[in-house]
Formats: C-alpha cells, structure tokens, sequence
C-alpha cells in the first residue's frame, strides 16, 4: 500500500471514530460557551480538510485524475457516511443540521487543495 494511501485510511478511520463518539461530542461541546457549536463546526472544517489534504495526495500517488472534484465529492460522501452513523448510534440531529455537516465536509474537501498547497510551500516540496 502507497503512503499517502496508508496515512488517509489510518487517519480517516480515526477520524471517523472520533466523530461519532459520544465522549469526543461532550468534549469539544462545552456547553459554558455560547458558541461551542461554531466551535465544533470549525473543528470538523478543520478536520476535513485534514483528511481532504490526505485523500488528495492519495489520488495524486494512484496517478487519478480530476484530484480536486475527487477529493470534493470523497469528502462529502465521507461526511454522508459519518451523518447515517451518528444516526445509526442514535444521534437526533435533523435533516437540517445532517445537511449543514455534509457542507462542512464538502468545504473540508474544498479547502484541501488550498491547505496542500499552503504546506507543500511551507515545507519545499
């Protein structure tokens, strides 16, 4: 298995258990603050384009072409994926906020690109 693809499976399955993980929820949602759920929000953006960064350079070390709406579309399917578990596991968030964190996953994929970009100039290569 390439690297690339190896580090977004490790990291996208981490990731994935994180976000549906009662305790990870309670955590990154202190309550004191009237704006834990921005908050959570940007970590998950956060999040996304982390693996969005990941899965992109996976698809780049496979030779695949059309990487950035890949890597959009992968991303919002992954988010999709992590929205029907949460409700599997008993998550009652809605249609509505189950749309909004689907966007968030599709803005992690959009943000990818830029987010590799900016890195591959930080670290010369």
């Amino acid at each position: 298995m390439k690297p690339w693809t190896l580090a977004t499976l490790v990291v996208g399955s981490a990731m994935f258990v994180l976000a549906i993980s009662n305790e990870v929820y309670a955590l990154t949602s202190p309550y004191a603050l009237s704006w834990h759920v921005l908050l959570r929000k940007a970590y998950s953006v956060a999040a996304f384009t982390l693996v969005g960064v990941l899965y992109r350079r996976s698809l780049e070390e496979r030779g695949r072409a059309h990487v950035a709406r890949s890597t959009i579309l992968g991303l919002s399917l992954y988010s999709a994926c992590i929205e029907v578990a949460q409700a599997l596991l008993g998550s009652r968030e809605g249609l509505a906020w189950n749309a909004f964190d689907i966007a968030c996953g599709t803005l992690g994929g959009a943000l990818a690109p830029l987010a590799d970009r900016f890195v591959r100039s930080v670290l010369g290569r």
